[in-house]
């Protein structure tokens, strides 16, 4: 039997053990378009730390993309799949339904900030949830067009990638594009916010009339974008719009969700209720599940059929979701996310004090970033950036670059790292920094 075709007991018998080759196998394996960061494997994980296969031991403040704000392998979510492992793991949610479903369901409702009676339906990634959160968003509106934001991440899937406010590396090459798209300058300050507004103004005047327009959609904190939380007056002034012209909002909160702003969902920060909200990422614990939660009457809107999947709302990653807000409950992740951000600044401004490559530091509770410039022209410095991530790196702690720029580190550790791996890590950055 060809070796590859073995069961998996019998072929890790005969795999190459080091990085190397595995690095090299990927090459002759995988397409370029999928870019990977690391040139080594991940073996096993616990928590905020994880091991590589060749033993080397690393600290997380990546989480799989904000993937673990409950960090890696939590036991209470490990439970939670195991026993659902022995129940069943797919019977498809449309044809066969189960109870764990809808109580999912329920408790995203109850804690979702959108006024009046709610409903959720799960998906699996967070750009299908957004093209579906953008379905639900025509059917109820009987309009077409959609406005997003420069600087934005919605999605690598055709749709979500057209909302995606960012060229390199997501839209090169992919287009044409859906039609009615349109996008503004991201409300970050008191002057973008002018622009957004100038920019939407003359959007209404000269693209698309405002009739027409089904939705808004924006990142509370842009994620890709470099971490920069909208202007609250922004977040007003959207919302006054909307209702003005029977516009939707939504609130991408793939990435800001679940605990790690501070709060459990973002826009909690701004006392502003969007129309549909879209979920992912730390929802389920590292399995893939996604939502859109939004007003009642607008979630009703699409006919039956028009929503779901095969794999949508699987049951493992519904258990794994039902024990994530146990443990965000229990835990008190919310306010650890909180303390830890609050930490995280501080270190970062005192190091900002001897260091002139860095720049502006933006943190929204665990959501925290600093930018690198260069020290004379305050030019965004992306080589140097990767030359921080890259020290970081070698000292065994891994970062995240973003930003429209790639000047920008991004921190996005488990809200339930231990103190004493995060005070390490924090070691390692003044280190790095100095």
């Amino acid at each position: 039997m060809n070796a590859i075709l073995k069961p998996a007991a019998q072929a890790t018998e005969t795999m190459p053990g080091t990085n190397a080759e595995w690095h090299a196998r990927r090459l002759a394996a995988t397409p370029r378009g999928v870019a990977v960061m690391g040139d080594f494997f991940i073996d096993h994980a616990k928590n905020a730390e994880f091991w590589d296969i060749e033993g080397r031991r690393f600290i997380d403040f990546a989480g799989g993309i904000a993937v673990l704000n409950t960090g890696h392998v939590h036991p209470k979510v490990q439970a939670a799949i195991a026993a659902q492992l022995q129940r069943f793991t797919h019977s498809c949610y449309q044809v066969v339904p189960y109870a764990e479903y809808v109580s999912l369901a329920e408790r995203i409702n109850a804690i979702a900030p959108i006024a009046g009676a709610k409903k959720t339906a799960f998906f699996s990634t967070g750009a299908e949830a957004v093209e579906n959160a953008i379905k639900i968003a025509r059917a109820h509106t009987q309009r077409s067009g959609v406005i997003a934001f420069g600087g934005g991440f919605h999605g690598r899937s055709l749709f979500a990638v057209a909302l995606t406010g960012k060229v390199q590396p997501y839209k090169a090459g992919f287009g044409p594009f859906p039609p009615e798209i349109y996008h503004a300058p991201f409300p970050g300050d008191t002057a973008s916010t002018e622009a957004m507004k100038t920019a939407v103004e003359q959007l209404f005047k000269c693209d698309i009339e405002a009739s027409r327009v089904a939705a808004f959609i924006f990142e509370p904190v842009q994620g890709e974008g470099g971490f920069t939380p909208i202007c609250a007056e922004a977040a007003s002034w959207l919302r006054a719009l909307c209702d003005q012209h029977g516009i939707l909002m939504i609130a991408d909160e793939v990435q800001t969700g679940f605990a790690r702003t501070g709060k459990m969902f973002a826009m909690e920060h701004y006392g502003v209720s969007p129309d549909l909200m879209t979920l992912a990422k730390s929802m389920a614990g590292g399995t893939t599940l996604s939502a859109v939660v939004g007003r009642a009457e607008v979630m009703d809107a699409p006919n039956p059929g028009g929503l779901g999947g095969t794999y949508a709302g699987n049951p493992l990653a519904v258990a794994a979701a039902h024990a994530v807000l146990d443990v965000m409950a229990e835990e008190n992740l919310c306010e650890r996310a909180q303390v830890l951000g609050d930490r995280l600044q501080a270190r970062l401004l005192q190091a900002k004090a001897r260091n002139p490559r860095m720049g502006d530091i933006r943190a929204l509770g665990a959501m925290v970033a600093c930018d690198f410039i260069h020290p004379t022209t305050g030019a965004p410095d992306a080589d140097f950036t990767k030359q921080v991530q890259q020290a970081a790196l070698k000292k065994g702690l891994l970062l995240l670059t973003c930003g429209v720029d790639g000047n920008v580190v991004r921190f996005l550790f488990p809200l339930t790292i231990e103190d004493a791996v995060f005070d390490e890590a924090m070691g390692i950055l003044d280190t790095v920094l100095a």
